[in-house]
């Protein structure tokens, strides 16, 4: 069993996404990190930050993103329904 499975989840949307593509939950995630857990490129994260799609932090080591930044913005990413 995994550590992930034998503890609550903190981060549900995020740890899901992690888990599907063999990647560890860290603490601090940079702009890399974040475009490859959801396939998206370095710049369309920029472009999230500077539009406030996605709280963007100073922190060392060129981190960027607190795994509850991430959790925060997946929460309110769901699409509405539009159409008939």
């Amino acid at each position: 069993m995994s550590n992930l499975e034998s503890e609550p989840r903190r981060y549900p949307l995020l740890e899901s996404l992690l888990e599907q593509k063999h990647l560890p939950l860290k603490g601090i995630f940079t702009y890399r990190d974040l475009a490859t857990i959801l396939d998206a490129g370095v710049r369309t994260i920029q472009v999230w930050c500077k539009d406030g799609k996605i709280v963007v932090r100073n922190l060392p080591a060129r981190g960027r993103f607190l795994a509850q930044d991430i959790e925060d913005f997946l929460e309110r990413s769901v699409r509405k329904h539009v159409g008939p």
